[in-house]
This record gives structure tokens, sequence and C-alpha cells, in this order.
């Protein structure tokens, strides 16, 4: 048995202009200089509170943080639902999605910076079938490994047959810290170089080659 756990944002599904839309229109609406898409590209899949302060160059969230982040999840769907900020899934998740919820020794998962909210209409809109998950809403930030662990605790499963699957140094880094297998997509928004640093234990191009390091 294995306990496959997938990050969501830039992993399973292309969100990064959805997010960096309703970034910038958050910040301006707080008098805030308009962030670049590469500042936001840099926090997806830290919780939203943590994510904004890091965008001001901030460790810690206070209270306009949090102020902006509920500003942030009033606006979410309002510009999710211009046709032009959808969240695709990325080419071969769909396929890769379908072979391990057909295969019995799999367990799915999900660890993901968006909040249940946020996961469930993910789910539900593409049909995936996850076993065990944890979201903001449920844990501390990444890279705590909390996701992670009590995933693992939820299922039964041992660290050493737990793989994270995630485009993040976030993801990489938490799974370092929870004992298990990180894997590193290259599609997402992190670089190659930055997720071998953030310790991921190999790095795939495709989703089609997750399968043969799942065994």
């Amino acid at each position: 048995m294995k306990l496959v756990l997938f990050d969501c944002d830039g992993t399973l599904i292309d969100s990064a202009g959805l997010i960096h839309e309703t970034m910038r229109r958050t910040f301006l609406h707080f008098g805030k200089p308009e962030p670049s898409f590469e500042d936001t590209k840099s926090i997806i899949g830290l919780t939203l509170d943590i994510a904004i302060a890091r965008m001001q160059g901030k460790q810690h969230a206070d209270q306009e943080d949090i102020d902006m982040m509920a500003y942030y999840k009033s606006l979410f769907s309002v510009v999710r639902s211009d046709m032009d900020y959808r969240e695709p899934l990325f080419p071969g998740i769909l396929e890769l999605m379908n072979t391990l919820q057909g295969r019995d020794e799999i367990i799915l998962g999900a660890v993901t910076g968006k909040s249940r909210r946020g996961l469930d209409s993910v789910r539900e809109t593409h049909g995936f079938k996850f076993v065990a998950s944890r979201t903001a809403d449920d844990c501390p930030s990444k890279p705590h490994p909390a996701m992670v662990t009590e995933c693992c605790d939820e299922t039964g499963m041992r660290p050493a047959d737990t793989l994270v699957i995630g485009d993040a140094i976030y993801d990489m880094q938490m799974a370092k810290a929870a004992g298990v297998t990180a894997i590193g997509v290259s599609w997402g928004y992190a670089s190659v170089t930055e997720l071998k640093e953030a310790g991921a234990d190999v790095i795939v191009s495709h989703p089609s080659e997750i399968l043969a390091h799942i065994g």
C-alpha cells in the first residue's frame, strides 16, 4: 500500500492566473503596490494570510494581512466566474488520477494551502476521490509537516510508505519534515533547481512519470 498526497495549485490545476488576478485586485483595494506575477507565484502553496504577509516582506501575518485575506476570499469566486480565469487541469493529470483511483493499493490524498471549500470545488469539478485531505483550514501552513502526518495517522500509513507530490519548495520542505518521499513536478510554479534545493528526492516532467516512482 502507498499513500500518495497531492498538492493542488500548480500540481493538479493551473490556478496561477486566477490567484494572481485576485491578489492583484486585493492589493490595489488596500492601496498597496500592485504585485508582479512572479511575486504571486512565489507564495502559492502557503496559507493565505502568511502568503499576503510574505509578499509585503513580513514573516508573520498581522491584522491588516488577515483583513486582506478576508477580502481576497470574498473576491475569489467573482474573479473565477470570469472565463479568463479558470482552473484547468495540467495536461496528463486527469489520466494519471484515473489510473491511480483504479489501483487498490493506492490511497489518494490531498495536502493544500487552499481552503476546504476551494479543495471541495476542485474535487467535485474533476471527480477526484481523496481518502484523506488537509487544507489551510485544518493545519498550520506549509512547510509545517502536520498536513502530511495527520493524513498518515488518519489512514494508518507509515511515512516510509507515503509520497508527497508538489510543485513548490514548501511542498518539498513539508515532505522532508514529515519523513516522506518528496516528488517535485517541473510544470508548476517553482524551478527544478529550487525544488532540488528544497529536498526533492526526484523531479518529474510529466504526470505519467509519477507512476514509475510510486511503484
